[in-house]
């Protein structure tokens, strides 16, 4: 069996400007990075102002599991699908993190015979995007220091500092650190700390901005941290925002990339799911309406964190109206939220299939009922997949009302996911009744409490002192009206990484918060979720390495 990477390389790739005539973009607005990869520039989003967007397919999962479900591999079958249906499509999808890619998770290009190519670009620093957001959020850092080693003209205090450095690498050891020390000429010593550059309130800003104007204003409202008095402190105050916008501007443009089969798809943006708001960009999202019938598109994890801040979000603040969602499951996935180990999720199974549908229909019922959109079941086959257990799931998931179709993309490519995406048509044509999970103008306590209770399925939420005490002082100033990210573990609907299937009678603790003010929402840190992941005990990288023709292996 070939892997991905050596799949990636037998594949035949077409120049950016041949993809580019495809999805209908000017030759004058593609800036290509070699030969497969290009940013498309800020003319031609103006020029398509006034053609009519596409549909908008959200495409989610059940809560993760370490038998892994393929969302990202499912969007790109999905979108092949289309294309081999004769329908102008795209996809518009996340850039990995150099973390999950050197540890655990893997990479974010799809697999099988459903990736995007040139997959090992992609996944090893791309067009540099990453890169420009490190940049970005450390120059404000170093501008926030700089500015306190002078005199410190703000008044901020430095014990209330928030805003962190970041490196888009897993780096446990970085989490919390001190410095400044060693001397006045050194700076003014402090706590400190790393988060992952995915988590960087920079990186939200660029997800949620729709061009260089809303990025620099967005970068302006960024709080840092505040004064004695308890003022926040941005980095407008600290005239940063220009500086940050300028080494941003080319990160701020669309990156242009190619399926297997040829389908375009934008990959721009990587905010993680479970520590941010886990969606692609507004800016190529928007494009791609403008440029296709149908846009597939992804949000990160389960649908309890992407597609809820994809909905209560991303396309709030950006006003999209999606047409549809698909959940993505598979039986090995299932199953484990049945409680069957990971060592046994090869075998038949049937009972744990109907326990851990409960976590399959909850998220379904989210998608339905919450939010008012059409739901179809995407079931990524497995080698180890019984018809019987394919025909079980078939028939919980019709009580439902959502149906559920096999998907073979892996295996076969667009070809394989061609009854789904006629499916996934037909719920679009439906119609739906899209609407929010809470309004804006609840209390914060009120919107978190929603989230829990109608997305989770909680029986209530315990707020430590310190969350309480933030969530007072963020609502005297003003930012109550912001809309929830929460962050959470992504392996179950509750803040126990543990509690796999469909818990119930649990709360979720919130420990702490944060403003992201120029991201536009407020953070709700739950359970033991960090900001910067660390490396497993056999991480990836161990096994990535690159012969002298500068061919790479074992990227997955």
């Amino acid at each position: 069996m070939l892997s991905d990477i050596e799949i990636a390389h037998l594949a035949s790739i077409l120049p950016s400007a041949d993809i580019a005539e495809k999805a209908g973009i000017n030759r004058t607005y593609l800036e290509p990075f070699g030969n497969y990869k290009a940013k498309v520039g800020f003319g031609q989003m103006a020029k398509l102002k006034n053609e009519k967007d596409g549909r908008l397919v959200l495409v989610t999962a059940v809560n993760p599991t370490p038998a892994g479900e393929g969302k990202t591999t499912a969007t790109i079958g999905i979108a092949d699908a289309f294309s081999r249906l004769g329908k102008r499509t795209m996809a518009a999808i996340r850039e990995p993190s150099l973390g999950p890619v050197f540890g655990a998770k893997g990479g974010a290009a799809g697999g099988g015979y459903a990736q995007v190519i040139p997959m090992e670009d992609i996944n090893l620093h791309f067009t540099g995007d990453m890169h420009a957001v490190g940049v970005a959020n450390n120059l404000l850092a170093a501008m926030l220091d700089n500015h306190m080693y002078h005199g410190n003209a703000l008044g901020i205090d430095s014990r209330k500092i928030t805003w962190k450095r970041c490196i888009d690498m897993n780096d446990r050891q970085l989490r919390n650190i001190m410095d400044g020390l060693l001397g006045i000429a050194n700076g003014v010593p402090r706590e400190d700390g790393f988060d992952i550059t995915a988590a960087s309130e920079v990186m939200a800003v660029l997800c949620l901005s729709d061009d260089l104007e809303a990025l620099k204003d967005k970068l302006k409202k960024i709080v840092v941290g505040y004064t004695h008095d308890g003022m926040p402190v941005t980095a407008g105050e600290l005239k940063a925002h220009g500086a940050m916008a300028s080494v941003l501007r080319d990160a701020m443009k669309p990156n242009l990339v190619q399926t297997l089969e040829h389908t375009p798809v934008f990959v721009h943006g990587g905010p993680f799911a479970n520590i941010a708001h886990g969606c692609n960009s507004i800016s190529a999202t928007k494009l791609a309406l403008k440029l296709s019938e149908y846009v597939i598109t992804e949000a990160g994890f389960g649908a309890d964190l992407g597609a809820e801040k994809f909905f209560d979000i991303k396309c709030r603040m950006a006003g999209l109206h999606p047409s549809a969602a698909v959940v993505v499951a598979t039986m090995r996935a299932l199953k484990h939220h049945g409680g069957v180990p990971t060592a046994e999720l090869a075998h038949e199974n049937i009972p744990a299939l109907h326990e851990g549908m409960k976590n399959l229909k909850k998220h379904v019922d989210n998608i339905q009922n919450v939010f008012g959109l059409p739901a179809v079941v995407a079931l990524n086959r497995f080698p180890s997949d019984t018809q019987a257990e394919i025909d079980a799931v078939k028939a919980l998931c019709e009580e439902t009302g959502a149906p559920a179709v096999v998907c073979e993309v892996w295996a076969k490519g667009g070809e394989g996911g061609i009854a789904l995406a006629e499916k996934i048509m037909a719920a679009c044509e439906a119609g739906n009744d899209f609407r929010y999970a809470y309004e804006l103008d609840m209390p914060i306590k009120n919107k978190i409490e929603t989230i829990a209770k109608r997305i989770y399925g909680a029986e209530g939420v315990d707020f430590l002192p310190a969350a309480v005490k933030t969530m007072e002082h963020l609502e005297e100033l003003g930012f109550g009206g912001l809309p929830i990210c929460m962050a959470k573990t992504q392996f179950s609907l509750s803040d126990d990484a543990h509690k796999y299937g469909c818990p119930e009678g649990f709360h979720i603790l919130v420990r702490d918060m944060k403003v992201s003010a120029g991201a536009g929402f407020v953070v709700a840190f739950t359970g033991e979720i960090v900001t910067m992941p660390g490396l497993p005990k056999s991480p990836n990288a161990e096994r990535i390495d690159v012969d002298n023709a500068g061919v790479i292996s074992g990227l997955f």
